[in-house]
């Protein structure tokens, strides 16, 4: 892994998501094992950036909260990189096409979001929302298109952007990977304490962000009138509503902000049943977090967690927006805990971020 890889996003710290966690978790990956991985990134008042990390002028960006408009600059630092890999399609994953065209070097893209499954959430009428899904999907067909490989973190995605977007340049499923030094079952007494956890109740619980694309709402629909502990961590757009939601439910919900990385694993651990409710998931990488430490994931029956969730291995499904459906698979994953717990850990080894470095390797040899 002696290569030299520059990555363009236009998401990274201190903005913490699915993208940013898989570029910071291969390029540590990637570094340890030999090889060279700089990031160019939106710059942002809340990050000093690391030596190999390049910031991009920014400004925020209007319509979702945590992302930020770059330029489609090419940092003079990163201009003999042997391989681009652009992780997002817009303004600095444009200058990562540019740099591979200019320089005729290889370019690898990341396929992490749908960007046209979120225009319900950023305009405001179903026309309006239908023109941009549309032009959504014309945009990905053509940037993709324009790959030398594609990745997408699974199955599911892989089908999504082969026949829905329609791209037709090479696309392998490489997951996007658990730090399993990090998620696996530990000692939750502190956090318990912290955040004043009834342990004797059941726990159920989503960390990440609270996007009204993720649903959320439909777990605290569920969760009203059942004997279990609700809670959340993260923020994001839909807190304030969820917030106004859980305080006329007959449940006991608790918002806990913004969790500590640090917090991760005793977050995961002290939970009996881990809710995600998302129905746009790529991967679903929280799932995963959660099943290295030993917890069961209910989750939708659509996109990624239709994969990364095994039923009756990891955990179970439920019909997206069916609310019973939720509540009667926490039922059955509560019942069936410690059998569900013990095939959670027996697949760490599965999903770990080294078997996806190894294999985002292979991809890269094979665009030299």
């Amino acid at each position: 892994m002696s290569r030299w890889v520059a990555a363009f996003t236009d998401t990274y710290l201190p903005t913490i998501n699915g993208v940013t966690y898989t570029i910071r978790t291969w390029r540590d990956f990637w570094e340890k094992n030999g090889g060279r991985m700089d990031v160019v990134y939106p710059q942002s008042d809340g990050y000093t950036p690391e030596q190999g990390e390049h910031p991009i002028g920014s400004l925020p960006f209007p319509f979702y909260e945590g992302y930020r408009l770059g330029t489609p600059r090419i940092p003079k630092a990163v201009l003999d990189a042997e391989i681009v890999h652009a992780h997002t399609p817009f303004a600095i994953g444009v200058g990562g096409l540019r740099l591979a065209r200019k320089h005729d070097r290889p370019f690898v893209t990341s396929y992490h979001t749908p960007t046209g499954e979120y225009a319900d959430y950023l305009v405001p009428n179903d026309s309006v929302a239908d023109y941009v899904e549309r032009a959504a999907g014309a945009y990905e067909r053509w940037f993709f298109g324009r790959s030398d490989a594609v990745l997408t973190p699974s199955e599911a995605t892989k089908r999504h952007v082969v026949e829905t977007v329609g791209v037709d340049a090479p696309v392998h499923v490489v997951p996007n990977g658990v730090d399993i030094e990090r998620f696996h079952p530990v000692e939750t007494g502190a956090f318990v304490r912290k955040y004043d956890l009834d342990v004797d109740t059941p726990i159920i619980g989503y960390t990440g962000r609270h996007g009204y694309e993720k649903r959320l709402s439909e777990v605290i629909a569920a969760a009203d009138g059942m004997d279990i502990t609700l809670v959340f961590g993260g923020d994001g757009p839909a807190r304030k509503s969820l917030e106004k939601q859980a305080a006329d439910c007959d449940a006991d919900v608790r918002f806990l902000g913004f969790l500590e990385r640090d917090e991760m694993a005793a977050f995961y651990t002290a939970l009996d049943v881990f809710a995600f409710p998302s129905p746009v998931e790529t991967q679903g990488l929280v799932a995963l977090e959660a099943n290295a430490c030993g917890t069961p994931v209910v989750g939708a029956d659509a996109g990624a967690l239709s994969n990364t969730v095994v039923a009756g291995e990891t955990g179970y499904h439920f019909e997206s927006g069916d609310i019973e459906g939720i509540r009667t698979a926490i039922r059955r994953a509560l019942a069936e805990h410690d059998e569900l717990r013990e095939t959670c850990l027996a697949r760490r080894n599965q999903v770990s971020v080294e078997r996806a470095v190894e294999q985002l390797a292979a991809v890269y040899e094979n665009v030299r």
